[in-house]
């Protein structure tokens, strides 16, 4: 029977490194039957409906290198699997989620095909990858296909599913500077780092964003009287009990005067310049609807600014403009805000635009401020006439350039008055250039968890590197990559012994006085103590290490299965071991078929060695020596001899190698060699396993080395060990 048709049989999410990238990818075997026989070029009028469809296909350079390859692919003839793979890009791309990696292999079995594509957001690139199958298959078919659907609903999951903009553009930053970052919500709690050294931050907050402060913060009578005793210029002001204490306050502290709520945010129920009691008694209930207290205080002439403090540095500083409509003599308010505020391409209610639509049955500040002006908004103003909208809210105007250095430092006071490590510190200057008291300016609220978009996509002037100077306030530079938010991870690998050479390290690390997490075949360990038997070298197990803030070093066993069903955990390591690949092994459940697909496996732990790190390879195993080249760092080769070609090139380049002579351990540096071990002090549970173990202890003893744990250490270490294990042969 002709069966010309995709079948989507298997999907695989591999949430870390793995055989075809760095990133986690959506693996999808896909059978396309009978259409094995039908490429591109093939089927009529094909090449015409995809791209039309999907004009931006001409992007993809594919394996031609060049733009236009993947089209030139389709008009000289390609499978649908491929296709898919491009299709399915392009369709997260116009959803917005940039997904430029792609690769498409086939497997030994006819007609099925292994398609990978970058999966920024899993949600988002399954559905992609079903859509994909059904566009391609209607361009097959010469069928229709609503292209703007299919991309509105991505679009809608990925809005659901990513990170917003604030927390997104800190973890940016921490890639850029290598620091792993792990979600740890589907909000915005991130962790930055590995276990000890982790970090944590929920959008403009961090674990040093202390409960006290934030609750200081959101008191603004306590804030105030705090800011005060440190010198700190604010307003006048005191919380009222009611309308009428508030007009007497008012009176006291001299008109105009502002009323706000004393535990409210983002300026709601905010009102300024109140001059009569009649301003006073309608700001009064808007203040009390949004706070459990309402505070009248001296008014400020001048702009509202926000300043943002990172760390007891102003790094960024915002404007507040108010916004008017002039009157036409014909149309009424309501559209007169419509036409000449809210057309603005900054205004919007999503987080890509600076500013805020001004809706007014939502804004009941906007209603206060046309009642005082004498305006509803079903009114006409005379034309020419100038009618106040609102007079905060539109703090988006960058003028960070501009902060006089005593601004900044009364800005960086109060937030370090409060104990924010972040602030958003809110201040009223006519000039922010001045200091304030000569232009009786003041700070009048200092926030937690402040916004960030108005810097990061202002209405007018540069954006700033907000998430830069987070990370580095959060991980200080150093030399080294401790100061990155990396703990000393080992990746153990290998067709045998791998699950015994990941607890000697283990051990050796425990002895040089870390606190060590494994997981490994045997189990998952937290300082030598057993919290979870079983097989434990999987990606769950993994995380729980790399989540724990007491781990300060790690070792995971990463079999076959794992890496290629799940991906790596973790982005890279300290240390990579390889302890052998059997060239007659392989899982053809997973079209795994050959020596070549198994070095593909294995050269993923190799891959994620750091520039500063080690790879330990079995010297004496052809297909792991090979992969000497693939590695980012230095290399450590072991070997029961030393005289093997393999080892004695390194030596003579000045390598470093682990092997045994006349019953020792022994380390060389290129002909530099000290004895560390001698074999006789081993208590081998078997004769026969010997070779076996002996080859373990070199993998380990490398890695041992290349973490520099000393050689007393090492020694004491493999001769306490028990060899005895349950798991040795794996």
């Amino acid at each position: 029977m002709n069966k010309k048709t995709i079948d989507i049989i298997n999907v695989l999410s591999l949430r870390g490194p793995n055989i075809w990238t760095y990133r986690p990818v959506l693996e999808a075997w896909v059978d396309i039957n009978d259409l094995e026989d039908a490429p591109s070029n093939t089927i009529p009028g094909f090449y015409e409906r995809l791209t039309t469809w999907l004009p931006g296909l001409i992007e993809h350079r594919c394996g031609i290198g060049e733009r236009g390859g993947f089209l030139q692919r389709l008009r000289d003839g390609t499978w649908p699997a491929h296709i898919m793979e491009h299709v399915m890009i392009e369709l997260q791309n116009l959803a917005g989620m940039q997904s430029g990696f792609g690769k498409a292999r086939q497997t030994q079995q006819r007609g099925v095909y292994k398609v990978a594509v970058r999966a920024r957001y899993e949600q988002v690139s399954r559905a992609a990858l079903v859509a994909a199958r059904d566009l391609v298959m209607a361009a097959i078919e010469d069928q229709p296909f609503d292209v703007a659907a299919t991309v509105a609903e991505l679009r809608a999951i990925r809005d659901a599913a990513v990170l917003g903009p604030s927390t997104a553009c800190i973890v940016d930053a921490a890639n850029e500077r290598r620091i792993p970052s792990i979600r740890l919500s589907e909000g915005n709690l991130v962790q930055l780092g590995y276990g000890a050294k982790q970090r944590r931050i929920w959008t403009a907050e961090t674990d040093a964003t202390s409960a006290i402060a934030e609750s200081i913060s959101r008191d603004k009578d306590l804030t105030k009287n705090l800011l005060q005793s440190c010198g700190v210029p604010i307003p006048e002001g005191r919380i009222v009990e009611n309308l009428e204490d508030a007009w007497e306050a008012a009176q006291d502290i001299g008109l105009p005067v502002v009323l706000k709520p004393s535990d409210g945010n983002h300026g709601r129920g905010v009102s300024t310049d109140l001059k009569t009691r009649s301003d006073i008694e309608a700001a009064f209930d808007l203040a009390a609807q949004e706070g459990s207290a309402v505070i009248v205080e001296r008014f400020v002439a001048g702009n509202e600014h926000r300043l943002l403090v990172i760390g007891g540095r102003v790094v960024a500083a915002a404007r507040g403009e108010t916004a008017s409509v002039i009157g036409d003599g014909k149309a009424c308010i309501t559209q007169l805000i419509d036409d000449q505020i809210n057309t603005d391409p900054r205004r919007g209610t999503t987080e890509d635009h600076p500013l805020n639509l001004v809706l007014i049955d939502e804004d009941p500040a906007v209603l206060l401020e046309l009642s005082r002006q004498g305006f509803s908004p079903d009114a006409v103003p005379p034309a020419g006439a100038t009618v106040l909208i609102q007079r905060n809210g539109n703090v988006a105007f960058d003028v960070t350039d501009l902060v006089h250095p005593e601004v900044a430092a009364a800005a960086a006071l109060a937030a370090r008055v409060i104990g924010l490590d972040i602030a958003g510190v809110d201040l009223v200057a006519t000039d922010i250039s001045r200091p304030l008291e000569e232009q009786g300016g003041a700070i009048v609220e200092v926030n937690a968890g402040p916004g960030l978009l108005m810097h990061l996509k202002p209405a007018d002037g540069p954006a700033r590197p907000i998430g830069q100077a987070i990370v580095d306030h959060l991980f200080p530079a150093t030399h080294n990559s401790h100061g990155c938010g990396r703990i000393p991870i080992v990746g153990v690998t290998g067709t045998s012994g791998k699950t015994m050479v990941a607890r000697l390290i283990a051990r050796l690390l425990h002895l040089h006085g870390a606190y060590v997490g494994l997981a490994c075949g045997d189990g998952l360990y937290l300082r030598e103590r057993s919290v979870e038997s079983g097989d434990c070298a999987n990606w769950q197990a993994t995380q729980r290490i790399l989540l724990n803030r007491s781990v300060d070093a790690a070792v995971f066993e990463n079999g076959w299965r794992a890496i290629l069903t799940q991906g790596v955990a973790y982005d890279r390591c300290q240390v990579g071991v390889v302890t052998n690949i059997d060239p007659t092994e392989c899982l053809p459940e997973l079209h795994i078929n050959n020596a070549g697909q198994m070095v593909n496996v294995a050269r993923t732990q190799v891959d994620l060695v750091l520039p500063e790190g080690v790879a330990v390879l079995n010297g004496a195993d052809p297909l792991v020596a090979e992969m000497a080249a693939l590695c980012d760092g230095s290399v450590i080769f072991f070997s029961a001899s030393w005289e093997i070609p393999v080892l004695a090139q390194h030596r003579a380049k000045g390598g470093r190698c682990v092997f045994v002579d006349n019953g020792h351990v022994v380390l060389a540096t290129g002909m530099n060699q000290t004895a560390i071990l001698d074999l006789g002090t081993i208590a081998f549970p078997d004769p026969a396993q010997r070779p076996f173990i002996t080859q373990n202890i070199q993998a380990a003893v490398g890695a041992a080395w290349a973490l520099g744990i000393a050689h007393d250490l090492i020694r004491a270490g493999i001769q306490t060990f028990d060899f005895g294990m349950k798991n040795a042969a794996h």
